[in-house]
């Protein structure tokens, strides 16, 4: 018997399957993410030191952006890996899959911009660069209803 959220059509069907595989590796991405930076939530040391880091060769929007979010170094090394554990778990099991997909690619797009790594050429070859963001951006057009997820 099919799956009831399936759709019928196997064209769909393999559109379908084709989201939910982009879900659950895009999902176990942003949760590895979170586990490197785990270490931030007992010391902000790293991320201020990174982000230190990038100001110093900054593009003028990301030099702007980094004086203004550095003040909340501490608040944000919390946020950053809890942000990556929750969302990636979210998106691999299915759990508002587009609601995942929506915060987790505000958070990616927040550290590329910090980073200016979106205003290189290498972010179109970049793994962490425009293929995460169009995977995260398929799965707000797409992801909801998808087979195998605890909540559609």
């Amino acid at each position: 018997m099919a799956h009831p959220n399936v759709p019928k059509s196997s064209g769909l069907r393999s559109q379908a399957a084709a989201l939910v595989l982009i879900r659950i590796c895009a999902g176990t991405f942003m949760f590895f993410s979170g586990v490197e930076k785990a270490s931030w939530l007992l010391d902000s040391t790293p991320l201020a030191t990174q982000l230190s880091s990038w100001l110093i060769d900054a593009p003028p929007i990301s030099r702007w952006f980094l004086e203004r979010i550095m003040p909340g170094t501490p608040v944000f090394a919390r946020l950053i890996p809890v942000g990556s554990l929750l969302g990636g778990v979210a998106l691999a099991f299915g759990f508002w899959t587009r609601m995942a997909a929506a915060l987790s690619l505000l958070m990616v797009w927040t550290l590329q911009l910090a980073a200016g790594s979106m205003f290189k050429y290498e972010y179109l070859a970049d793994a962490d660069g425009l293929p995460l963001a169009g995977a995260m951006v398929g799965l707000i057009i797409g992801g909801g209803r998808l087979p195998f997820s605890l909540r559609r």
